[in-house]
């Protein structure tokens, strides 16, 4: 990329870069912001967006440049026009020209990859349409069954402690334990693929392991449902009429699995936040005038589970918002930045519900297939819990909350919560802060089945006896013990009378 220079104090200074803890640190050649070096990304952006508008040059690991759209009108215009924009990164112009290591720290986001979502034309068509033709087999409604018994066993293993770490004992497994399911694997769901999935995102040293295992995991499934296929998202994509190979099956199901537990995790947290930490949040939730599903909306536009997504490229020279863009020049999809633009969002605090334009879920050929798997995940787990733990509430002071930050997202280390202690559920059972079933009151116009006692003197609605003879036989009238004749009166107050008590009366000519 070869963004214009800016060159506040002239070419001849390009070749001093401050030391860390000088004021100016975070400023590279040219006088562009360092992203990896930002204390506070939202911050950065917004400066960004006053001092460049809504696409900004900045530079990434080793000094590297790159464009970051900040526009929520012209990130939508770069995903949906993918005759100007490719997530093909081999035309990205600093890697074929090897300022790009093999090592380069952000390579696993960017380099090429045999998967739909970085190819194009037939291709692309050919990839995609295998992995939505297997999101189409899922069922819904046993999906949302699923993730109510994956809730429930979950909230089971420390309900009766009254403290817990909702991040790591809820969020971070919920979303793995339904992918498991959906994939076919529930025997794999277990603390250690959550462990190596939480390992391989955050490129520790083990990182490599973590990943190797996974895919282990997902190439003995696929062997399985070639051999024996079932009725599971991986055995409609191993007999899809696209054709995957192997290698295919496996990058795919790999991408589906972690994408769709990074995202989740990330929204199941920030959402269960927002309704700890904001009254009037919670409010609104209990009062009814927001659903569960709007919260989650809500959550995806103030705080989406990825903030930015590596990378689109030039496919050849353009414009957008006002800079000159090459060919080859590589652009961040930048949904956080996005989703608070001025233009779209002039009022942050002003509730979204009912909108459903965020970029939370990319958006043109790209857009993520899986999100109503996403969605339900936090509809359902969030539902769940705080229908088990009505009462819950944060355990330490919002400040000391821990987020850690990257280029690509920003998460919650930890959530502690505390609540009254609740025996643990079946999981099959409906999600209550009351296990055992509270017997219904009976209506008002309830017959009782205790036998009335016989009334002391005749009925005076008795018919007269007709000419001297004796008096006709008539049909036994209920009999009502509260306003029978010749009762003594009740001891309790007389319960409301029901609309065929009313009527009886006025027969009768009470």
């Amino acid at each position: 990329m070869t963004p214009e220079p800016h060159f506040p104090t002239g070419p001849d200074d390009l070749a001093l870069d401050p030391p860390p803890g000088c004021p100016a640190h975070g400023i590279g050649p040219g006088g562009l912001h360092r992203l990896y070096e930002a204390k506070d990304l939202r911050a950065l952006y917004e400066k960004l967006r006053t001092e460049h508008g809504p696409v900004a040059p900045v530079l990434l690991h080793d000094d590297v440049p790159m464009w970051v759209v900040l526009g929520h009108a012209e990130n939508l215009h770069m995903v949906r026009t993918p005759s100007q924009y490719t997530r093909d990164s081999r035309i990205w112009s600093p890697l074929k020209d090897g300022m790009v290591k093999p090592d380069h720290p952000l390579m696993p986001h960017i380099a090429w990859q045999p998967i739909c979502s970085h190819a194009e034309g037939d291709e692309h068509k050919r990839l995609r349409g295998a992995v939505t033709g297997a999101m189409s087999t899922i069922d819904h409604r046993g999906l949302r069954r699923h993730i109510g018994r994956a809730t429930q066993r979950l909230v089971n293993r420390f309900c009766e402690t009254g403290r817990a770490d909702l991040v790591d004992q809820f969020a971070e497994h919920l979303p793995m334990a339904v992918m498991c399911e959906v994939l076919g694997m529930p025997e794999e769901f277990n603390d250690r693929i959550v462990q190596a999935a939480r390992d391989m995102l955050k490129g520790t040293e083990t990182a490599i392991a973590s990943n190797e295992y996974i895919m282990g995991c997902l190439l003995r499934l696929a062997a399985r449902r070639r051999a024996q296929p079932q009725e599971d998202f991986t055995s409609h994509l191993v007999n899809h009429p696209a054709g995957l190979t192997d290698d295919e099956i496996g990058q795919h199901l790999r991408v589906v699995l972690i994408a769709a537990y990074e995202a989740t995790a990330n929204l199941l947290a920030n959402t269960i936040r927002r309704v700890l930490t904001e009254p009037g949040f919670r409010a609104q939730l209990n009062g009814g005038q927001m659903t569960v599903p709007e919260a989650v909306e809500q959550s995806l536009w103030d705080e989406p589970p990825f903030s930015t997504i590596f990378g689109y490229f030039a496919k050849q020279d353009t414009e957008l918002g006002g800079q000159r863009i090459r060919r080859g020049d590589g652009l961040l999809f930048g949904i956080a930045p996005g989703n608070v633009d001025p233009r779209v969002r002039p009022d942050l605090s002003a509730d979204m519900q009912g909108n459903r334009s965020h970029l939370a879920f990319g958006g043109g050929p790209h857009e993520c297939p899986g999100q109503d798997i996403g969605r339900a995940i936090a509809d359902v787990g969030v539902d769940a819990l705080l229908m088990r733990l009505p009462d819950i509430q944060l355990a330490c002071d919002e400040a000391e909350l821990r987020w850690a930050e990257s280029i690509a997202s920003r998460h919650l280390v930890t959530l502690p919560v505390r609540f009254t202690p609740r025996p643990p559920q079946a999981e099959t059972a409906k999600p209550s802060h009351t296990p055992h079933p509270v017997p219904q009151p009976r209506a008002a116009w309830e017959i009782g089945t205790t036998p009335p006692k016989p009334a002391p003197f005749p009925d005076p609605l008795a018919a007269p006896e007709q000419d001297g003879g004796s008096p006709q036989p008539q049909p036994a009238a209920p009999s009502w013990p509260e306003t029978g004749p010749g009762t003594a009166p009740a001891a309790e107050p007389a319960r409301p009378q029901g609309a065929w008590r009313r009527l009886l009366r006025w027969w009768r000519g009470y």
